[in-house]
């Protein structure tokens, strides 16, 4: 068991045609991090929509002959997938398309729904047939009931969000409208921008915003539903309030990319915040601080600063291998040909290390043990997040106890499993110096759970499901 990404969603609303598909194109690129199994998009033209998804990395999808055959549009919506809830096959690509009884609409989400088992049992008992065994497919369900006797999509919308609890930060696109929404805990980030010729361009995080050329308005509130028409931009923010705000904090400790602003907070300053309360409540002498590519790099800045213990580049990142945390199959076998040691520094030397999680250990004590063969002497293994004690149902890939190491071994005894001379976490009580004065959720590291917990998540039962119609 392992962390995963979140998803990335975007979405592009003009008055005009535009090279739509070619904006999505690069503004899942700066998505990438947060899933790796599938990607798509949905151009809108005229009413018409036009599409395509696969599983693999957006360079793989979109080659150039698929891009060509995109027209100019002026909407689409896009998806970058990692499954917290579905398996790994084509049928779970994003965004899902429907054509219902008032018109067709296509959906990207991003987050799990915690009462979707609950949702998606009633609708199968009301005759529904799914074709997926992800959430997005749960929520597509509802709003399109909804639409039946709803004036228009974004009150359907509305309605919908009455019946969805959990996390879902999701684009929506008709005919003519494109419509983004927050759940009223905002547990996800979401955001939109403007071009300099007109373009309102709608993100997962502000770095893919920048790399479309669009200049960040602001964030999309907890329960804000944000309507782009042709003409007008209309905020509805019935849901708003509704909800103590709860954004997940790992955004900052992991998910986001460190260039990314989430609701006004710096994720890079967070990671450094992190590193500096690490310094100053697990101080160690060490000769060096070093950090574990590429989401302890920032955190290890923020150690080697509050210290006064010199920063180097202790381990070099292959950059043509994915994410191991999003690969498939296990994270131990892609350590070493993801990461090797750079002997001419810390040869001989204590070493502070510096990585975002631990969740087995397993890929804590290879990097330990590529260290130890490199020659170091002392390693300090220092964790920018509290140690994960319980599931998460709302998009972290943690939905049980089981393997969590933490849950089962004492700090000291970690340590000792992973080979480290000494381990540190983040004080749980210190995770709101990362997030600021809002409010955030940390229910996988101190059991405070937001909503209902779920009695049955459903997911083996729903990835059964979808096994037996794919191979049958």
């Amino acid at each position: 068991m392992s962390i995963h990404e979140e998803c990335g969603v975007f979405g592009v609303m003009a008055d005009h045609p535009i090279d739509a598909a070619g904006i999505c194109y690069y503004g899942l690129y700066a998505l990438q991090h947060r899933g790796q199994e599938s990607c798509g998009i949905v151009v809108g033209d005229d009413g018409l929509f036009f599409s395509h998804k696969d599983l693999g990395l957006v360079s793989d999808v979109f080659s150039k002959d698929v891009m060509a055959n995109f027209p100019a549009g002026t909407m689409a919506v896009a998806h970058t997938r990692y499954g917290t809830t579905g398996a790994t096959n084509r049928a779970n690509c994003q965004p899902i398309e429907v054509n219902h009884q008032k018109g067709r609409m296509a959906i990207a989400h991003n987050g799990n729904l915690s009462n979707a088992a609950e949702l998606r049992t009633a609708l199968e008992l009301s005759g529904a047939i799914f074709h997926t065994s992800s959430d997005t497919e749960t929520i597509a369900y509802i709003v399109t009931k909804e639409r039946l006797s709803a004036p228009s999509i974004e009150e359907a919308l509305s309605r919908a969000m009455d019946k969805l609890e959990g996390a879902y930060s999701l684009i929506l696109m008709s005919p003519q409208k494109l419509i983004c929404a927050r759940d009223p805990h905002g547990f996800r980030p979401l955001c939109y921008g403007v071009t300099a010729d007109g373009v309102t361009v709608v993100a997962s995080e502000s770095c893919a915003l920048r790399a479309v050329g669009a200049e960040f308005v602001r964030d999309v509130e907890p329960g804000e539903i944000l309507i782009f028409g042709q003409e007008s931009t209309v905020s509805r923010r019935e849901h708003c309030g509704k909800a103590v705000k709860k954004l997940c904090v790992f955004e900052y400790i992991y998910f986001a990319r460190p260039d990314s602003v989430i609701d006004g907070r710096s994720v890079h300053d967070a990671r450094v915040k992190a590193g500096e309360i690490l310094a100053w409540t697990h101080p160690v002498s060490a000769d060096l601080v070093i950090g574990v590519p590429d989401s302890g790099l920032d955190a290890a800045l923020g150690y080697s600063r509050a210290s006064g213990i010199p920063y180097e580049i202790g381990l070099i990142k292959n950059k043509y291998i994915g994410r191991t945390f999003i690969a498939p199959g296990g994270r131990a076998e892609q350590v070493n040909i993801k990461l090797s040691a750079v002997k001419a520094v810390v040869n001989n030397k204590r070493i502070v290390l510096i990585d975002d999680s631990i969740v087995r250990g397993t890929t804590s004590g290879h990097i330990v043990t590529l260290l130890r063969d490199a020659g170091a002497k002392e390693i300090h293994m220092r964790v920018s997040a509290p140690p994960f004690l319980h599931p998460c149902f709302y998009g972290t890939d943690i939905d049980s106890e089981v393997n969590l190491i933490a849950c089962r071994h004492s700090v000291q005894e970690i340590a000792k499993i992973i080979g480290a001379d000494s381990l540190g976490f983040l004080p749980v009580n210190r995770l709101r110096d990362l997030a600021g004065n809002e409010g955030y959720c940390s229910s996988c590291f101190d059991g405070v759970y937001p909503t209902r917990i779920p009695a049955d998540t459903g997911k083996n039962r729903f990835e059964q499901r979808l096994s037996e119609r794919t191979c049958g």
